[in-house]
This record gives C-alpha cells, structure tokens and sequence, in this order.
C-alpha cells in the first residue's frame, strides 16, 4: 500500500518553549553541547512522553533543538517518508511491506531504519457513568460496545461481571479516533485477538463507519468527548485518563487493571516480529495471552529514523536525541511525566547498539 507524502511538516506544535526543571535528569555524556534543530512528527499518544524527553535532553543541550508535531501516527509515517521529518513517532511499526515498497526520502537508499519501541504504556477504555468509578469487563463484551450490539449500560453482558455496580438505564455512546491512529490499531488488534467472535475486522487504523459511534481527533479529541459526554466510553493512552472511569480488563480468569507494570509484562512475554532487519525492533504482542497480571490492551509507540540520512549534517544530534530516550533516565524521565513502562535491559542494549550506528 503506498502512503501519502508530505515534503514539509504541515504544522509544528513547538515543544522548545518548555521550561526546563533542575530535577530532569541529565542524558548521558556522549550527547552534550550537540547544536541543531530536529524535527520530528507522530503519535499524539507520545506527546507527554515527549515533552519529558525534550526537556532533559535540552537541559544538557542548550544549543540543541527538538521540535515535535504530535499530528498522529499516521501522519508522522507520511512526514517521515517524505522527508518532512527527520524522525517519526507511531503507534505501529511500519509492516514489512510497507519497508520493502516505500521510498523514504531523507534515507540512504538500501539502507533501511530503525525501530525502537521506546513507549509502552497502557491503552486505558475509559469511560464517563455516573457514580461509577470502575469496571470489570472481558474482551467480547469490550467489542460489543464498541460495534454497538450492546448499547445500553445495563445490559445484561455488562451487569454480570459487576453485580455490585448500580448500572443506570442509559444509552451508551462510543467513541472513537477520527483519524487513521495507531493507537486504534493497538485497541482493534487487542479485540481481534482476544475476541474474534465479536470483532471481525482485525486490527485496522481507520474505524470502520458501519461500526457508527462518536468520532473525535487524535488522544485529546477522545477524551474530551467521553469527558463531556454522558454514558460514554473510549480508549486511549492512559497516561491521559485522568479521574475518568477505567475498565479492568479479563484475563483468564482475573480482571486485570492497567499499569505501567502489567503493560510492561506482556511486551516481555511477546517476540520481535518476523522479516524485519537487524535495527527493525517490531512486538508482536500476545494479546489473547492468559498469563497472571498481564495486560493485553497495550500500546507500543514506536521512534523510527535512518540507519543511514541523506543529508547529516543533523545526524549528531539524531543520534544523541534517541540515544537520551531509549537511556535509563530518559525512560525513567516518561515514566514520571506520562506514566510509561520502562524499557527491558535487552531492548535497552540492542536499541543502544543501532543507536550508536547511525550516519
């Protein structure tokens, strides 16, 4: 499938005015006094996460910086491909396919990029009931309001997994993303798997329109509109779920909330993806997994730039910049500004190694 290119970053949501705090922690010293400016685009999802990155980096960089557009997913892929963009940020990897037939322009030719799962954090279903605070809900029931063949809180489905909720008699809303979102590929590709009875389109980044539903843009659209709304639910990263309701979620035999704890459990329980080159860290995440304390509705948002750039005369500070992130303090730095699951030392160190490779 060939994707839309943009030669320019249509808008940039400038992230250099933020102020600085002498209690971010310091990037490692291989990156300090770099000089430039970078621009990268994606993930709404990331956008706190990267506001926590681009303030300890800069602090040890003050010549440095990092502009990051928080346009979607979809659109930071597009940005990337057409050179806009000298890094991207996704809620999903590129598939193989994607890789094999796409040109990336600001890329050597051959080359290929790098893939780094640098986010990984809950996707939270939240939801706006009065009186309710929290949930307890299995796959199946999760896609049948979301396809709305369950439409009403009280329904039956819903009131026998929490028989100490006063469930009131009201209408559910849905809502979901309006633009083509990873983070709706990790929520669809959580309902295919683990309830393919009751979803049966699989993991898509478009919401299907039979499915109807309230459409909002990008993490903040969403919950606005729960937030606002009356009898509403949605997904999105949890990190902005704020003192909105929250479903736990079933597995096996337990309901399962989200945490930066459970959500980093199941990406060590899943493999890296098959086809992909030796810098292409792709999950393939085991969402219908049973394992205890697991939780399968996860986001992995993805940093993605050049093994090898065109032009470098910025690779230095590429190179310094993903290096801060995927480093236990810029980890630990999105962990208390977003509330993200830290990366494995295995990931850490093979990340690190293409990191370092980068011209």
């Amino acid at each position: 499938m060939k994707l839309t290119r943009f030669g320019t970053v249509s808008i940039i949501a400038m992230t250099t005015a933020l102020t600085l705090s002498a209690c971010v922690p310091t990037p490692p010293g291989d990156s300090a006094g770099l000089t430039g400016t970078i621009i990268g685009a994606g993930a709404s999802s990331q956008q706190s996460a990267q506001e926590a990155w681009v303030r300890g980096f800069q602090l040890a960089n003050v010549q440095a910086t990092v502009e990051y557009d928080p346009i979607g997913s979809g659109g930071g892929r597009d940005t990337f491909l057409g050179g806009g963009a000298i890094f991207a940020a996704s809620d999903r990897a590129f598939t193989v396919d994607e890789i094999a037939e796409e040109e990336f322009i600001s890329c050597v030719p051959g080359t290929g990029i790098l893939e780094i799962p640098a986010y990984i954090s809950p996707i939270a279903i939240i939801f706006n009931v009065d009186g309710v605070d929290s949930l307890n809900l299995d796959a199946d029931t999760i896609a049948a309001i979301f396809t709305q063949a369950i439409d009403r809180w009280d329904d039956p489905a819903i009131a026998e997994q929490n028989p100490t909720v006063e469930l009131p008699s009201q209408r559910i809303t849905a809502v979901h993303r309006a633009d083509d979102s990873g983070t709706t590929a990790n929520f669809t590709s959580y309902l295919a798997e683990a309830a393919p009875n009751s979803w049966d389109v699989g993991s898509i980044e478009k919401w299907p329109r039979e499915f109807g539903g309230e459409a909002a843009p990008q993490t903040s659209g969403v919950v606005d509109a729960v937030t606002n709304g009356t009898g509403t639910i949605g997904y999105a990263d949890a990190s902005r779920a704020g003192g909105l309701g929250t479903v736990a979620v079933k597995v096996g035999d337990e309901y399962v909330e989200y945490s930066p704890e459970a959500a980093a459990a199941i990406v060590d329980v899943s493999p890296f993806g098959e086809g992909r080159g030796p810098t292409d860290f792709a999950v393939e995440i085991d969402r219908a997994s049973t394992a205890a304390g697991v939780y399968p509705v996860v986001l992995i948002s993805y940093l993605i730039a050049c093994n090898e750039y065109v032009a470098n005369d910025r690779v230095d500070v590429v190179r310094g910049y993903l290096n801060y992130v995927i480093s236990p303090e810029g980890q630990q730095a999105a962990a208390a500004g977003a509330g993200s699951a830290p990366i494995s030392q295995r990931l850490f160190e093979k990340a690190s190694a293409a990191v370092a490779a980068i011209k």
